[in-house]
């Protein structure tokens, strides 16, 4: 987390900024989500990288964030993390898109990613996923919901798992690495 180096490839196209991202899980229409749309750099300009700079995150994380976050009641009580994570630093970067998240992965079963997607297509961002045709039924997906909710899905139609794992914002971050957008992934995977 928080390891940065230069990309020659990226820096050659100096519009573009580049995260390199092991992914998260699940959560609610909360305050992580309301935090990390808040908390998103406006444009690549705002980032204090710049353009050409990779940003690997890394998890499992311990906890998911409080969906209060720092209004939480709960204190020391609270089974939930009031700190930056791996999945904030994610949604961050998720929720910062202004015009378009372009989304292609296996499936969605994180809450927390699901919200920010939602939070982004209620504030107008055109957002489009493409998944895989079988783990859009599966138990904890929430693409069917995000489809009824009006964000474009599309369906693989394929026999064999559409197996990508990446996000394009606003054609100018690259979110991409092994990570499942799955509640399993954030806690328990080494991605």
């Amino acid at each position: 987390m928080g390891n940065k180096q230069s990309n020659a490839a990226a820096e050659s196209q100096p519009e573009q900024e580049v995260a390199d991202t092991t992914q998260t899980a699940e959560g609610t229409d909360t305050a992580a989500s309301k935090q990390a749309t808040a908390e998103a750099p406006q444009s690549s300009a705002a980032s204090s990288d710049g353009p050409g700079t990779n940003e690997a995150i890394f998890f499992p994380d311990e906890k998911l964030p409080c969906k209060f976050g720092s209004e939480c009641r709960r204190g020391d009580k609270c089974d939930y993390s009031h700190s930056v994570t791996s999945l904030t630093i994610f949604l961050k970067f998720l929720g910062s898109a202004e015009k378009s998240l372009d989304v292609c992965v296996f499936n969605i079963t994180c809450n927390e990613i699901a919200d920010t997607l939602l939070a982004s297509h209620k504030r107008g961002v055109k957002v489009r996923i493409i998944t895989d045709d079988d783990q859009s039924k599966s138990k904890g997906s929430d693409v069917e919901s995000m489809s009824q909710q009006g964000i474009e899905v599309r369906l693989d139609n394929s026999p064999m798992h559409m197996h990508h794992k990446y996000a394009v914002v606003d054609n100018r971050l690259l979110l991409n690495g092994s990570f499942n957008w799955t509640r399993q992934a954030v806690l328990g995977n080494r991605e």
